[in-house]
């Protein structure tokens, strides 16, 4: 069964591949020209969609949408954020648009709002859509880890993408770059959600979980 990812965000793709490896679905993204090329699809690079929603089911009911209308295929969107706290949830569904420039510099950014605070805590949130354009119907699944915010990057680019260089999880003191891309996918935020879908794709699918 073909199912495709709605990103062209690298490091979630292979995130999203990573924790749905374990099962009968073929995961497809807007990177895999080949694949895509054999089924006759060919989506532009630069596609995106604008996600001016005002939660993360809005904006991953936009993206799944979006990128139903292109392959006609069931659609797997996700919207992911960090929220911290003491900055009343700051910055939530604006995780990727709030600052302009890298993403260390974003991290750097952000740590400077927390100057001198007590309080980092802080939460990672995904919200899971699945689209199926043959009934036209969307199922929402999310998850949530929390944690606290670094006083300072930690651990390699390489390990981590976003804010994970500044994000420790509850009951660790390791940031989730230091812990590993691998570590992190049994644990995180999306890992969670993701794990609902497949239960929800595998029971109304009537897919096999391989040994």
């Amino acid at each position: 069964m073909n199912i495709f990812i709605a990103s062209a965000n690298d490091g979630k793709i292979k995130e999203i591949k990573a924790i749905l490896a374990n099962n009968s679905l073929n995961l497809l993204s807007i990177l895999d020209t080949e694949q895509l090329n054999r089924l006759g699809l060919s989506i532009d690079q630069d596609f995106d969609v604008i996600e001016d929603g005002k939660t993360f089911q809005d904006n991953a009911l936009l993206k799944a949408k979006a990128y139903a209308d292109l392959t006609k295929m069931p659609v797997i969107a996700d919207d992911s954020g960090l929220e911290v706290e003491v900055l009343d949830g700051f910055p939530s569904v604006n995780s990727n648009r709030w600052f302009d420039g890298t993403v260390g510099e974003r991290n750097l950014a952000l740590l400077d709002l927390l100057k001198d605070k007590k309080n980092r805590q802080a939460r990672f949130y995904s919200v899971i859509c699945y689209f199926d354009p043959a009934n036209n119907e969307a199922n929402f699944f999310d998850g949530e880890i929390k944690g606290q915010i670094a006083l300072e990057p930690k651990g390699s680019k390489i390990e981590g993408f976003g804010y994970d260089p500044i994000f420790i999880p509850e009951g660790f003191d390791k940031s989730f770059a230091e812990l590993g891309a691998e570590f992190k996918n049994t644990i995180s935020h999306r890992r969670k959600a993701l794990a609902k879908l497949n239960r929800y794709v595998l029971q109304d699918k009537h897919l096999e979980q391989p040994e």
